[in-house]
């Protein structure tokens, strides 16, 4: 079982228990957390033997997505990935704002912007990465961090970022202890930039949550 369908059982454990505490005080009917903690137990099953994962997710950032800041997280979280990446030159192929619709797209994960990364998979398959390539790519996965804490003092996301960092510079046989380095680095690297670009980043939110295309989204950086 995922570890996101694990958090949901313990989620529905909790929702029983605090029915059977709470319930009573409140003229709660017991069937109300039984057909919740029904539904959320069968999303976890279905999710473990169906989805490999995904189920749980599309249904908890659903949930999450109710928040508006959430959704906005979102959108400048990934507006900051999207930004810099044009900037860099590495070709964006697409982005999606949900864990729905990445899983339309057949996308793991929560989503995201996509990008055209072939000749980095090349080049980490051969165990050797250029100096400039490394940058490029770090500084790229840093800067949905960079972008939601310029925007909202700290980050919430990101996760998944600092993760595939960690995972290519295991790879290339960097020490442990240089990820923390890499990290701060390229999120510095990737602040300057949208700092510097930020009338096109500002551009580019809008246009994201208009759910532009990537054409059209790359005009409203141009223009």
């Amino acid at each position: 079982m995922s570890q996101t369908a694990l958090n949901l059982v313990a989620i529905s454990i909790f929702l029983m228990t605090l029915s059977v505490l709470l319930g009573p005080l409140i003229n709660l009917s017991p069937t109300v957390p039984a057909l919740a903690t029904f539904t959320i137990l069968g999303i976890a099953t279905l999710d473990s033997f169906s989805l490999q994962g995904k189920g749980a997710s599309i249904f908890l950032d659903w949930i999450a997505s109710f928040s508006p800041e959430h959704r906005d997280r979102i959108i400048h979280h990934e507006a900051g990935h999207f930004l810099v990446a044009h900037l860099l030159g590495i070709p964006v192929t697409g982005y999606t704002l949900s864990a729905w619709e990445a899983w339309k797209q057949g996308q793991p994960g929560q989503g995201g912007v996509t990008f055209d990364d072939a000749e980095l998979a090349a080049q980490l398959a051969r165990g050797k990465i250029g100096a400039q390539m490394l940058d490029r790519y770090c500084t790229l996965w840093m800067a949905g961090i960079a972008a939601e804490t310029l925007v909202f003092d700290n980050a919430e996301g990101g996760g998944d970022d600092k993760s595939k960092l960690a995972e290519v510079l295991k790879i290339l046989g960097f020490p442990e202890s240089a990820c923390q380095q890499k990290q701060r680095f390229h999120a510095l690297q990737a602040k300057t930039l949208l700092e510097e670009n930020w009338s096109s980043y500002e551009a580019l939110v809008q246009a994201m949550r208009e759910r532009a295309s990537v054409t059209d989204c790359q005009s409203a950086i141009s223009t």
